[in-house]
């Protein structure tokens, strides 16, 4: 189709925005394919008259709805091109970038829209773990939190240890000998005289008791 290097050339503005060029183009040449077959030359207008907005359409459209990394409300994603071109203009004849309140003046809506717009900018790329940190030079990843094994440890028994508090000693008896003396439950059972069946029973309410007094949902529907 002899219209084809028109519908790159759109594509093209939009590059570097996190797409990639083959899928921009992908979406500029669908947008062109229907905006010939709905063409009517009996109009006696130019088809790339027609083609232009509409494929520029298309592509606006496609990054509202699959170019962000994080989705933002679709107003946001609606308000914030505006928001980009009243920047641009009003930095110029202003001769400083302009504040939330003038922009919103300019497109006559709240300040607070125009902020949540504006605040939503970088939510359209997601950053590597790999891209270097300005003022240290290491990997983002290298700086993100790490889970500590010792934390989850520490929540556990300031959990557990006011429930086990609350049980009966014949219960913190069978806990210590199954868990801290590492005791099967075969020699629990005989340490107690009981078969191990009983054992097993013991153990499992001894759970409940221990999930309900950390707070835990026992009905039905909570799994």
């Amino acid at each position: 189709m002899l219209n084809i290097p028109v519908a790159r050339t759109l594509a093209a503005r939009y590059r570097n925005r996190g797409q990639s060029a083959d899928e921009l183009e992908q979406v500029a040449c669908l947008a062109l394919t229907r905006a010939v077959q709905s063409f009517d030359p009996e109009r006696g207008d130019d088809l790339l008259v027609f083609a232009v907005p509409s494929i520029l359409g298309e592509l606006k459209r496609h990054f509202r709805s699959a170019a962000w990394a994080v989705r933002p409300p679709r107003r946001l994603q609606e308000i914030r091109p505006r928001v980009v071109a009243a920047e641009e203009e009003l930095a110029q004849l202003l001769g400083r970038p302009p504040t939330p309140q003038e922009l919103a003046e300019e497109l006559d809506c709240p300040a607070a829209e125009v902020e949540e717009a504006l605040a939503c900018g970088d939510l359209a790329h997601a950053a590597s773990l790999d891209e270097p940190v300005a003022a240290t030079g290491s990997p983002l990843g290298d700086l993100l939190p790490t889970v500590e094994p010792g934390f989850e440890h520490s929540e556990a028994v300031a959990m557990l240890g006011p429930a086990c508090r609350k049980l009966k000693p014949r219960d913190r008896r069978i806990l210590r000998m199954r868990f801290y003396d590492q005791y099967t439950q075969q020699e629990i059972a005989d340490e107690l005289g009981v078969t191990q069946v009983q054992v097993s029973r013991l153990l499992q309410r001894i759970f409940t008791d221990l999930r309900r007094s950390v707070g835990v949902d026992l009905s039905p529907h909570a799994a």
